[in-house]
């Protein structure tokens, strides 16, 4: 329809340049003849005039059928002017009979129908009319059609040339018409064709799990599919353009070819990035060359998420890891605690017994000291390696935050500049806890942050509730954030926190922050840490609000702790 209407608008067109080409025309006809013709005039003046009706009665038309009726009623009414003009400018003699050609060729694409013969009869008969009324002056009382100076065989002759051009024309124009439209039709077909190869080609790009972007000559990206922006978090708008080694943190550790066949040919690696949000990303990428008629024109990269699997295998190594270790301590236990219990008793013995000198006293006060603090080692860490169940009641985590503030606060008193800024949340944060064995993960995590802070500092402690998805459910979780200015923590370090005995510092035995993890893990919860050296560090605390959805955030595969 579309294809009609713009047409139908060439028709009306041509049609202006055509009765523009006529008035320069008429100057000469009038100086060669003489005379003026004023029904000249007025087809021309009429022709302009009716131009604006054509144009207004256009834009009403919506369907194809009226728009082919409408150009056919325009097609008539040039038949009709272009008749009174032949007329009045010498009928069989006129040079307008050429006229009727260019209508023939117009009806014949316009309505894009086989009418060319159609309308060359027409012309063949309002032509012949026209010869046999001039012929025997029928119309020559009132002023039209003078009897022509040519004989009835001239006359005869002139007819049969126009009739024989207006048939030529009118067939060649249908013929050209009939292959126009096969032509567009043909055109219409391949273009649909080529629509829906595209369309089955972005729906399998769309509907693939794996991420799939694409990449220009020099490594900018292109497109970016569904599960690619799920699986990263940005949008096409914010990494469109920008290099892919930018955005998945990719730094190769040899220099790169200048050929992206030599250096992406089939490549497959594990990259650590990070996600929109800050969240640390795992993913298994594989990359190719992308070439386009066996030219290289950028990269196609597929990958997948393994963050989870990869947290997942990690966690499963510390569990069996613990599992062995709870084998092991009670009978390692055993097997010092009794002996060192001897010892400490019998030194204390000869403490008193013994009337030494004032240096075999403070080597005797040392051994037992150190035989105390071994001792409790060894009870923190069979408190760790075989924690006791759960006492698990619903609190207001902002309650037992409270109460472990008073001994933080006092704490904090003992050391050298450091102050406490608290932002609790407004009302109650309930949860599923054991309010003891959370009170020791609030205080261990205070004390970490004192220690991180030899030289004084800030630590802000603050609560909150949000929602987070878990296979599509919304579940709520509790956050208890520390906050600390201290040193930080080096990178290398991120990941081995958390393991019993490991310790940057010059006291302590390592078994704080284990401790943390655990308590934490066993309430189905998990622990985030983003830290820069001489930045400082933050711990955030994420609970479940009911023990259902810590089960949950399991079996979802869902982290115990990771890293921003």
């Amino acid at each position: 329809m579309g294809d009609i209407r713009t047409r139908i608008y060439w028709l009306m067109g041509l049609r202006v340049v055509v009765v523009t080409l006529l008035l320069g025309l008429s100057l000469t006809f009038q100086l060669t003849k003489g005379e003026r013709v004023e029904t000249f005039y007025a087809l021309i003046i009429f022709t302009y005039a009716v131009t604006i009706p054509y144009v207004a009665v256009l834009r009403k038309l919506s369907s194809s059928e009226a728009l082919v009726q409408f150009a056919w009623a325009q097609i008539a009414v040039d038949f009709l002017l272009e008749t009174v003009l032949i007329a009045r400018t010498g009928g069989i003699e006129s040079p307008f009979a050429v006229l009727y050609v260019i209508s023939v060729t117009v009806a014949s694409l316009v309505p894009r129908r086989r009418v060319g013969l159609l309308t060359a009869s027409l012309c063949i008969i309002l032509f012949g009319v026209l010869i046999n009324v001039q012929l025997y002056g029928l119309a020559e009382v009132w002023g039209w059609l003078p009897k022509t100076r040519l004989s009835a065989a001239e006359s005869l002759q002139a007819f049969g040339v126009y009739g024989l051009a207006f048939l030529v024309v009118g067939f060649l124009s249908g013929a050209l018409a009939d292959q126009l439209q096969l032509a567009d039709r043909t055109l219409l077909e391949k273009e649909q064709g080529l629509n829906r190869f595209r369309a089955f080609h972005e729906n399998i790009v769309h509907s693939i799990s794996s991420g799939v972007f694409t990449t220009d000559e020099r490594g900018c990206i292109t497109s970016f599919n569904p599960a690619a922006k799920e699986a990263t978090g940005y949008g096409d708008e914010q990494v469109r353009g920008r290099l892919w080694q930018e955005v998945f943190n990719w730094h190769p550790a040899q220099p790169e070819d200048d050929s992206l066949r030599d250096r992406f040919a089939h490549r497959r690696f594990e990259v650590e990035c990070k996600r929109a949000d800050g969240n640390r990303l795992i993913l298994g990428m594989t990359l190719a060359p992308l070439q386009e008629q066996g030219a290289e024109t950028g990269l196609v990269g597929v990958f997948k998420d393994l963050t989870q699997i990869r947290d997942l295998e990690e966690e499963m190594r510390r569990k069996e890891w613990l599992a062995n270790l709870g084998e092991m301590s009670a009978g390692m236990a055993h097997e010092i605690r009794n002996p060192l219990g001897a010892l400490a008793g019998a030194m204390q013995m000869l403490r008193k017994d013994l009337q030494a000198d004032e240096t075999s006293q403070r080597l005797m006060d040392i051994a037992i000291r150190e035989a105390t603090r071994l001792d409790d080692i060894i009870t923190e860490f069979l408190q760790y390696a075989r924690p006791p169940a759960l006492n698990v009641k619903e609190a207001d985590l902002n309650k037992v935050l409270a109460e472990t503030l008073d001994l933080v606060e006092h704490e904090a008193r003992t050391r050298t500049k450091i102050t406490i800024q608290t932002v609790l949340a407004e009302g109650a944060l309930r949860g599923q806890v054991d309010q003891d064995q959370m009170k020791q993960v609030f205080w261990n995590l205070a004390a970490n942050a004192f220690d991180a802070m030899p030289r004084g500092g800030r630590l802000m402690i603050a609560t909150g509730c949000r929602q987070v998805d878990v296979a599509g459910r919304k579940t709520d979780v509790v956050e208890i954030s520390f906050h600390d200015t201290g040193e930080g923590i080096p990178r290398q370090n991120l990941d081995k926190i958390f393991l019993p005995f490991f310790t940057t510092k010059g006291h302590g035995s390592g078994l704080g922050l284990a401790a943390v993890h655990r308590i934490v893990d066993l309430h189905g919860g998990w622990i985030k840490v983003e830290s820069e050296e001489n930045q400082g560090t933050r711990f955030v605390v994420c609970l479940p609000q009911s023990a259902g959805a810590g089960m949950r955030l399991w079996h979802e595969g869902r982290e115990p702790w990771k890293r921003f």
